[in-house]
């Protein structure tokens, strides 16, 4: 396997993850993304988890988020309160 494509760098994919999930990318663009998860383990978990969030999302139920302790529910909802406003 060799090294991530510098041309390519990883933030670059994190910030392109949406668009590649949403279809909204060119061809061009989707080989060059996929070039890079092929050779970056890391990329490729990240996709991993944004695969898993996007399946267990539509199972969750507003009681399921309820029964988060509040400890632990509280950053995780000021998160998304942060991301849908874009201050991500």
């Amino acid at each position: 396997m060799s090294p991530p494509d510098e041309d390519f760098p990883c933030n670059e994919f994190v910030e392109l993850v949406t668009a590649y999930l949403d279809g909204a990318m060119t061809p061009l663009e989707v080989r060059r993304l996929e070039e890079h998860l092929a050779v970056c383990p890391g990329c490729a978990r990240v996709l991993e988890q944004f695969h898993a969030v996007i399946r267990m999302s539509g199972r969750l139920s507003e009681s399921d988020v309820d029964a988060i302790a509040p400890s632990r529910r509280e950053p995780l909802m000021t998160a998304f309160r942060e991301w849908s406003a874009g201050r991500s």
